[in-house]
């Protein structure tokens, strides 16, 4: 696997805080996961590609594995209002990805599957600046709970969009709210807006 420079994704704030409102900083990183944790056989996973693109391929650890990966520094912002400054991630990014197919001019938004029926929505041209499938976190590969084999890291939106145990990716003309969005969680999860929430819930 090639493995370019390490890329840095921080956001620094115009009141100069890397630290969006509502959050309080820890030097751990808490796991938080929706329902059990699955296992998952690297030998038979797949990563499928689908939805507005010229062909559906699927992809074995193998094939992804000897993309380019990339080495993202980043911080880390969960709804749950911790945050984790400094974070190094290892994976292939989303751009690289689709290098492998021709997404539809009309594609517009991205599906992120996982594993349990997990999933998330995120706007194409957000993902394709930032998004990375990362394998390592810290210099190690990822630990079950924390999304081994992949997990789909976009640091400038809160945490549940970086999906864990990831095994899709669909591309789509229109919006669609994935797991949390359908359950009152904010489409956009903006830290610095602190888009935690649908505003008619908060209200």
């Amino acid at each position: 696997m090639k493995r370019p420079d390490t890329i840095q994704n921080v956001t620094i704030h115009e009141s100069g805080s890397r630290v969006p409102p509502g959050q309080f900083l820890t030097d751990k990183f808490p796991v938080l996961t929706y329902g059990s944790e699955p296992n998952v056989d690297i030998e038979s996973w797949k990563l499928r590609i689908f939805g507005l693109v010229d062909k559906e391929i699927e992809l074995d650890w193998a094939q992804f594995s000897s993309l380019e990966w990339e080495t993202v520094d980043a911080d880390f912002h969960c709804v749950t209002q911790w945050s984790a400054l400094d974070q190094t991630w290892e994976g292939v990014s989303l751009r690289n990805v689709l290098r492998l197919v021709q997404p539809a001019a009309e594609a517009r938004f991205v599906m992120i599957h996982s594993y349990g029926g997990y999933t998330t929505n995120l706007p194409l041209d957000l993902v394709l600046e930032e998004g990375l499938f990362a394998h390592k976190h810290m210099g190690e590969p990822l630990g079950k709970s924390h999304g081994w084999p992949l997990r789909f890291v976009v640091p400038s939106v809160y945490g549940w969009k970086s999906a864990k145990w990831v095994n899709g990716i669909e591309l789509m003309a229109a919006d669609a709210p994935g797991f949390w969005e359908l359950r009152g969680y904010h489409n956009d999860g903006d830290p610095w807006k602190e888009e935690r929430f649908w505003p008619e819930l908060t209200r």
